[in-house]
This record gives structure tokens, C-alpha cells and sequence, in this order.
């Protein structure tokens, strides 16, 4: 049975006005059972009990549901001091006496009961264990007595006895760790942690306690003793009343090592863990401090703060008429109600986040506010470094990570102080790499409204709607549209297989031609012109910037680790959007980046290069972005390739930052690309002379054709026909060649006449 504590004086925090960074939730769970005496928690199987004469009544806890209905186990009537479910919730061992423990199937048939052999020894409490060797354990004065349940002939065999004489003992399920106190002042200490792993005996060891004078001798209390796990390790927190003082020892396999003290400020205090983060209720005080014992540093999170009630109705009505005439009676009237009592005197915190409200029968979950956190500190590494580690919320902390990532640049934070942050960022996203606890994710049962896109109309990366066939782009598509006009003035064949495009695959090797005719284009070269450079800017998928993330798949963020993808997609593409004037603070932030990415050897996608440079280009550093691109700070992809071309197109006296593109397509081995640019650029006899080297027989015959044509230079026209008829077998008989030949024979009868 919960513990009475007792309080001064009782208050409540309510309204969205109050300021808190520790929170309960209204409604909370309510566990009144007409007849009933007592409540229990079970923390074993997550289940708080009532019982009346005959009847047990369990609520779930864990997933915490206020909704949840009780199930409910007969047992005899008969006093009740304890009751605990085993650990596959198959039996239930109730606590009859100090000397009696009766065990129940879930039928509510009795099958056996332990009783102490001796009158002098007391039962002190027991627990189910899923230990490989014991079922059950019995914590008495004179020790532990660990028991193994038979199914078959439905009774207890003795395992194994542990002789200790015991003031009082403390477990909790999550540790699995059973601590009991020994001596005059019960601080000498003996722990066994009895797990599915066996059995170990942690080496004895006694806590500090201060003296009031010199011959005093204070007694430690079971209440002033925590045991709590956090991060995966286990912790003792012992409140020493005299210091005020809360002294922190961490287990190991073979020592016990105290790991410093916490300042108190109250002659009351609970402990509760939440997502790693140890929260200290001053409850005389009123408020509760967090502290994230992960760090080296012993202070807390931030300033300490009363416990907020959220969500009760009549708290929110009263907030928004504090200007009433009738407020102060409306307030008087509200917080009297039993469901807004905080730190009142029926209150038990129980391992490690729920709070059970003994007096009133209400069951209350403690949530941290991590926006609240985020915004309660100017130590942006810091709060990083913080919002990093949190799992229960894991998706939350990200976005608030990335909130405050952002709004550090924008506010022009110094960059050695962005760059810690950023540090702080890439070691956590690295370590969740090589953990693999970075995304949990399962196939989408969804789909999209139509279930099947328009073949003939998609969206761009703008939004708008493009319609195939209506629209093209590209030096193909050029060149179609000019060989449709050069045609318009022939017979009626040639008028009608100039409406078509023929596809000529080039294979020099096996001088075949595979012909397919197609009434839609598909412009090889259409990616190499864009509208502009920002559309360029690929998601991380290839996926349109619009889509939608739960059409594709559903994601279960498990860590709140930020990729280089996120930094890039809400960080520094909309810090570049939003940014005014040099766009050098940006560059200065994302070299940092790349230094500390490099250093832990992260893949980095290439719109974070693009972007890069976007910058540069835009502030006319090409000197700077040779060095970049020649130092291989910014990494060879096409993406970056096509800003560079488009960098020196937009700048037509920066020829060198577009043969930088060009030299990186040629090093990529992007061999159509190259030969499209070359084309475009008006060398297409080099560009055929690197296609029959490099074997590129995917280029349409056409392109070439229609640059020679305009060029104007009929020797070059006529140089370009003579190689396609070269080397491509069945050629002369192609609308191509009869169409350019007829062009030909025209412009030379002009250069002679």
C-alpha cells in the first residue's frame, strides 16, 4: 500500500498563463471502486490495484490511458497488505499478514501460500522475478528467500536463502535490483540484482550521512532512498535531511562508486525519471528541478519551476476571465476541487513517472515540455546537446533541434558557436548511424487519392502542372521544332514523317539502326536546362519538393538525430531564402558543417554542394569556388556539375566556372551529358568525334544536324551528314538525310550564287 505523506499546505497550478517545463495531463486516470480499501502498484506488471472484500481490480498503466477499464480477480476475503501479479500475469500472490503470503490463478482458486517458519521473522514484501532459477522472492527480517512455483503440483520449492538481517528493503522491477538496509542506522546496504540473467550480489557498501553534533546518530528512512535507471545505468539517490543534500551512487558489477550530490531546498522531496531526464520535486517548495545526469556538469537543466495542471477545463475558462468581477470567487471555487490538488497530501510518486492521488483515487502521468525547455536557455550547444538524447518524444526534439539550429544562424550567433552546435548535431547523428537506432521504418499501407498518375500531366518542382507533349525543354527539343519548320514547305509525306521523331540509337560497332517512332517527347537533354538555378535542387528521394512523406511511407522517428538531408531541407535552404545581404555568414556555416561531416565520415547529399554553390557564384567568389571544386571540399556529383554550368550561364564572362562543369560532367563520365553540352555550345564536331570514341549511341542524329545547320557554315553541315552516313548503316534512307541534304544542296546554290 502507498505510503501517507504529509503537507503542509496543499496548492494548484492550472491555465495555459503558468509558465512550467514538468506538466501533469487532466483527466487523469480515476481508480475509485465502491467498498474498496486500499490501492497498489504493481510495477512489475505496470498495474494499479484496488481491492474490496472479495475482487481485485487492476488498471493498466503503461500505455497510460485515463479511458482504461479495470479487470478484475477473485480472492477470498481477508485483510490485504500487499498484491503483485506474476510475471506472465498468469498468478497473483496476495499479502495476508506479516507472516502469511497466499499465491491465487486468475480463476480465483487458492493454490498455495508461504507462511514464516519462525514467529520473530516478518514478511517485509515480496516480488515475481523472471529469473531463470526463482519464480518468487520473499524479503523477510532475517533475509531473502527465493522460490521456484511448479505449475503441475501447484507449490513452492525453496531455491536458495540469503541470511541478512533486514531493517526495510527497496526494489523496483526496472532495475531489478533489491537493496536492503542494515545496521544501527540502516545506511549500510546489501544489493542483489536477481534479472533473467541470474543472479549477482553487488559488494556491500554504506551512504554518507551528516551529524547534527557530534554524538548524534541519524537513521536513514526507506523514503529518503531512490533507485532509478536512466540511460541504461542504474542509480541510488539518497536524501541526506541533515547536508540537504541528494547523493548519487552508480552501480557496477563489483563496486559501488558515489557520483556527487544535488543541492535540496525542501524537507520533502520525490524522485521521478522521465526520458532520461531525473526530475527532484521540491515538494515543500512547490517546484521541481531537472537534471540530465548524462553530462559532467551537476546543474540543472534549468530554473526551477512549479508542476503545471493542463488541460482541466474550468482552469481555462477561469485564465481567460481574470478580469471578471466573480474571477476570485470562481478561483477559490476551482482550486478547492480534488482533481487540481497538487503536492497534496495523499500524493505518491511512484517509479518512474506516474503519481497516484491515494486520497481522491486518481492516477496522474508527468510529461516534460521540451519546447519549453528549448526556449528556457541561450546555450544553444547545450540545449542541443539536450533535446539529442530525448527518445520518448524523439520526433518532437528533432523539429525543435532543427527549430533552433535555424533560428541560431538567422540571428547571426558567432560562427565558433554555431559551429559547436553543429558538432554537437553531427557526433549525435553519427552515433545513431552506427547504433542503428536513427529511423524505424515500415511500408505505408497508404496510397494516393487516384492510386494512379496522369501519364500525360505531372507537377513540377514548383507545383505547376506540366502537361507532356504541350511543353519541352532541351536542345532536343529545339532541334525538333526547327526540323518540323524546315519541312513545312515539302510534299505531304515528308510534311507527315516530319510530325513524328525517330529515335536512332548509334551503335558504330554493330551498325544497326533501332528506329521507334513516338508521337510524345522524351528529351534526353531536358535536365540540362532548367528554369532556374534553384530548381535545380533535388530532394533527397528525387522526389517533387511538394510530396508528400505519407503517401510513400510511414516513418517512426526512434531517434531525434538530424541528418544532412534535414540540416539542408529546414535549415539552410530556408535560412537562404530568408537571409539579406553577403551570403558569406551562410558559407562560413556550412564549411563548418563539411569540416565536421568529413571528420565523421557522413555521406553528405549534393544539394547541400548546390547550395554552396548558389552562394558563391551569387557573391562573385569564383576565385574561391575553383578552390573549392579543385580542393574537393565540395564532392563531384551531376547535381553540382549542373549549377556550375548554371552559374557560368547566367555569367557570360565567367567562362572558367562553367568549364568546371563541364570538366566535372567529362570526370563523372556522364558521356551523353557532355556530348549535349558540347552541342550546345557549339563544338558538335568535337562532340562527335568523343561519341564514336566513347561509344555514345543514345544521341539523336538530328541534334548534330540541326546545330550544323545553324551554324550556317555548309561545310560543316555537309561534314556531319558524311560521318552519319559513314557509320550509321541505312541512314541515307531516313527523313534526316533526305531533309539536311535538300538544306544543303540549298545553302551551297546560295554560297555560289
Amino acid at each position: 500500500m502507498f505510503g501517507q505523506s504529509s503537507s503542509s499546505q496543499s496548492s494548484g497550478f492550472c491555465g495555459s498563463g503558468a509558465l512550467s517545463h514538468v506538466y501533469i495531463q487532466y483527466p487523469p486516470l480515476r481508480c475509485t471502486i465502491s467498498g474498496s480499501r486500499n490501492l497498489f502498484y504493481d510495477d512489475g506488471s505496470k498495474l494499479l490495484l484496488a481491492h474490496t472484500s472479495d475482487r481485485v481490480f487492476s488498471w493498466k498503466t503503461a500505455p497510460f490511458d485515463p479511458n482504461v477499464t479495470p479487470s478484475t480477480d477473485s480472492i477470498n476475503e481477508g485483510p490485504v497488505l500487499s498484491i503483485r501479479y506474476s510475471v506472465d500475469s498468469k498468478l497473483l500472490a496476495v499479502q495476508r499478514s506479516n507472516h502469511e503470503v497466499q499465491i491465487w490463478n486468475r480463476e480465483g482458486a487458492k493454490l498455495c501460500s508461504y507462511q514464516c517458519r519462525s514467529e520473530s521473522e516478518h514478511i517485509l514484501g515480496f516480488f515475481w522475478t523472471d529469473c531463470p532459477t526463482c519464480d518468487i522472492v520473499f524479503v523477510k527480517t532475517s533475509g531473502l528467500e527465493l522460490f521456484s512455483y511448479s505449475a503441475d503440483s501447484k507449490s513452492l520449492t525453496l531455491v536458495e536463502t540469503k541470511k541478512i538481517n533486514v531493517s526495510w528493503y527497496i526494489y523496483t522491477h526496472e532495475s531489478r535490483l533489491v537493496l536492503l538496509a542494515q545496521g544501527m542506522q540502516n545506511k549500510t546496504f546489501t544489493g542483489y540484482q536477481i534479472s533473467s540473467a541470474g543472479i549477482i550480489r553487488l559488494p556491500k557498501f554504506e551512504m554518507a550521512m551528516a551529524k547534527h553534533e557530534a554524538n548524534s546518530k541519524p537513521v536513514l528512512a526507506a523514503e529518503d532512498v531512490h533507485v532509478v535507471t536512466v540511460y541504461g545505468r542504474i542509480y541510488c539517490l539518497q536524501f541526506d535531511r541533515v547536508a540537504m543534500l541528494l547523493h548519487s551512487y552508480r552501480f557496477y558489477r563489483d563496486a559501488v562508486i558515489q557520483q556527487g550530490s544535488l543541492p535540496i531546498y525542501s524537507n520533502r522531496i520525490a524522485v521521478s525519471a522521465l526520458d532520461n531526464v531525473l526530475l527532484v520535486h521540491q515538494v515543500d517548495a512547490k517546484v521541481v528541478i531537472m537534471y540530465d545526469i548524462f553530462a559532467d556538469s551537476r546543474a540543472p537543466i534549468s530554473a526551477p519551476l512549479p508542476l503545471l495542471l493542463r488541460g482541466y477545463p474550468r482552469a481555462a475558462s477561469l485564465c481567460s476571465q481574470s478580469t471578471s468581477r466573480n474571477s476570485e470567487a470562481l478561483e477559490t471555487k476551482v482550486l478547492s476541487d480534488t482533481e487540481v490538488i497538487t503536492y497534496g497530501d495523499g500524493w505518491t510518486f511512484l517509479v518512474p513517472d506516474l503519481i497516484c492521488d491515494v486520497t481522491n483515487g486518481l492516477l496522474w502521468k508527468i510529461n516534460l515540455d521540451l519546447e519549453a525547455i528549448s526556449s528556457s536557455s541561450s546555450e544553444v550547444p547545450f540545449i542541443l546537446d539536450f533535446l539529442q538524447r530525448r527518445k520518448l518524444d524523439a520526433n518532437k526534439a528533432k523539429q525543435l533541434s532543427l527549430t533552433v539550429a535555424k533560428t541560431m544562424i538567422l540571428e547571426r550567433r558567432p560562427v565558433s558557436v554555431v559551429a559547436r552546435a553543429l558538432d554537437v548535431l553531427v557526433t549525435s547523428y553519427s552515433q545513431s548511424i552506427k547504433t542503428g537506432s536513427y529511423f524505424k521504418r515500415t511500408k505505408a499501407d497508404k496510397t494516393s487519392n487516384s492510386g494512379v498518375s496522369d501519364a500525360n500531366n505531372c507537377t513540377d518542382a514548383f507545383g505547376k502542372s506540366v502537361k507532356h507533349g504541350t511543353q519541352s525543354g532541351g536542345l532536343e527539343s529545339e532541334s525538333i521544332g526547327r526540323s518540323c519548320f524546315l519541312t513545312s514547305d515539302s510534299d505531304d509525306k515528308l510534311n507527315a514523317e516530319a510530325q513524328k521523331i525517330t529515335s536512332l540509337t548509334l551503335d558504330s560497332s554493330s551498325g544497326k539502326i533501332d528506329g521507334e517512332q513516338s508521337l510524345r517527347a522524351e528529351p534526353a537533354g531536358a535536365s540540362l536546362h532548367q528554369p532556374s538555378a534553384r530548381s535545380q535542387i533535388i530532394g533527397p528521394s528525387d522526389a517533387p519538393l511538394n510530396a508528400s512523406t505519407s503517401e510513400n511511407q510511414d516513418s517512426q522517428v526512434t531517434s531525434a538525430a538530424i541528418s544532412p538531408d534535414d540540416l539542408y531541407n529546414s535549415v539552410f535552404a530556408p535560412v537562404d531564402e530568408e537571409i539579406a545581404g553577403d551570403a558569406s555568414y551562410l558559407v562560413a556555416i556550412i564549411v563548418e558543417f563539411l569540416h565536421r561531416a568529413n571528420l565523421e565520415n557522413l555521406k553528405i547529399h549534393p544539394n547541400i554542394y548546390v547550395l554552396t554553390v548558389q552562394l558563391l557564384a551569387r557573391s562573385e567568389r569564383h576565385a574561391e569556388l575553383g578552390l573549392f571544386i579543385t580542393n574537393k571540399i565540395l564532392e563531384p556529383s551531376k547535381e553540382v556539375a549542373l549549377q556550375l554550368l548554371e552559374s557560368g550561364r547566367q555569367n557570360f564572362q565567367n567562362f572558367q566556372t562553367r568549364k568546371l562543369g563541364l570538366d566535372m560532367i567529362r570526370q563523372l563520365s556522364l558521356h551523353q551529358d557532355y556530348v549535349l553540352l558540347l552541342v550546345q555550345d557549339g563544338y558538335y564536331l568535337e562532340a562527335l568525334r568523343y561519341a564514336r570514341k566513347n561509344k555514345v549511341n543514345t544521341v539523336r542524329p538530328s541534334l548534330f544536324l540541326e546545330a550544323a545547320y545553324a551554324s550556317n557554315d555548309p561545310q560543316h553541315l555537309a561534314a556531319v551528314l558524311r560521318f552519319f552516313s559513314d557509320f550509321i548503316p541505312g541512314f541515307k534512307s531516313t527523313s534526316d538525310h533526305h531533309t539536311y541534304s535538300r538544306v544543303l544542296a540549298e545553302m551551297s546554290a546560295s554560297v555560289a550564287a
